[in-house]
């Protein structure tokens, strides 16, 4: 069995009216007139690569024939946007910089490396992927990490049992869902989407933006084929389980939430979203603010060219 990661979000994409949508390529086509394979192509909109458009009802995805024109029209088309997507594994990624897959291990568990997607195998072990052009620009930039021996600070992250490639991922994924949140509202949901029902409740109290935030809150990570024990793995991922990591998680949550707040009202029962705002909650926020420079200061962050860091918009 293969579980592999990817983000079906058709909320993030834009919408075309009905005449442009009617002369748009379904996914499928333009991923063949692109020359990728539907994984890459998939990575490549996650990535920004390649811009998709909706329909009213957000339902099919497509791609205009501009947007086709542009990527064919770029230099060294189609290899260079493929090697845009290329991901490679531990062991190709660690063949790729001249280190052994030992080492390269040893720094991606230390946070020098953030994962772009993950696989499960057979056995529901989790197989992290990088982008390899990430990887080589991590060579060039690091050079001095890929031999002798490891330094003082990574190497007391290892020792300390810390593994950064979940965090990392995670980070990445809320970044790429943050840029594409369309409204505050948006963006609150997408960092709601990180606490678990408990934590939430406790970030915000009132049931009726706990409701509208759910309701725009990302699509879950597609698990294929799925099964109760691949979703038990992927649920673990999406989840934060460093108390650093979730203070950002609810910290940031806070200020979105006073962005939200202050442009739309959220809808109660039998109404549409009201631009009435609330009283703002100036002590709350400013000790939010507070906290996030705290944790953004202990932060080591990625040193890949990833989103090993957390962004806040």
């Amino acid at each position: 069995m293969a579980v592999t990661e990817a983000d079906h979000d058709s909320r993030a994409v834009a919408t075309v009216t009905t005449g442009s949508a009617g002369k748009a390529l379904t996914l499928d086509r333009a991923a063949r007139e692109l020359g990728l394979r539907r994984a890459e192509f998939e990575l490549a909109v996650r990535l920004g690569h390649i811009r998709v458009t909706a329909d009213a009802g957000g339902a099919r995805r497509r791609v205009i024939p501009e947007e086709a024109d542009r990527l064919r029209a770029t230099e060294g088309f189609p290899d260079t946007l493929r090697e845009r997507v290329r991901t490679v594994g531990t062991a190709a990624a660690a063949e790729l910089i001249g280190v052994s897959p030992a080492r390269f291990t040893r720094l991606a568990r230390a946070g020098c490396f953030t994962p772009v997607s993950f696989r499960l195998n057979r056995y529901r072990a989790v197989v992290w992927m990088y982008l390899a052009v990430e990887v080589e620009e991590f060579a060039v930039n690091q050079p001095a990490l890929l031999t002798g021996r490891t330094p003082e600070e990574l190497r007391g992250r290892l020792e300390a049992g810390e593994d950064w490639r979940a965090r990392n991922w995670r980070g990445r994924r809320q970044s790429l869902l943050l840029r594409r949140a369309d409204g505050a509202w948006a963006r609150a949901a997408v960092l709601a989407g990180a606490l678990d029902p408990v934590q939430l409740a406790e970030v915000v109290d009132d049931p009726y933006e706990r409701a509208y935030l759910n309701r725009l809150r990302p699509e879950p990570v597609a698990v294929r084929p799925d099964s109760p024990a691949a979703r038990e793995v992927v649920d673990r991922l999406l989840s934060p389980d460093d108390p650093d990591e979730i203070l950002w998680c609810r910290t940031s949550l806070i200020l979105a939430l006073e962005e939200a707040r202050a442009s739309l009202d959220a809808p109660r029962p039998g109404e549409g979203v009201c631009p009435a705002p609330p009283a703002s909650r100036p002590q709350v926020v400013g000790r939010a603010r507070v906290l996030l420079a705290k944790w953004r200061r202990r932060e080591p962050g990625g040193a890949s060219g990833g989103s090993g860091g957390h962004t806040v918009r």
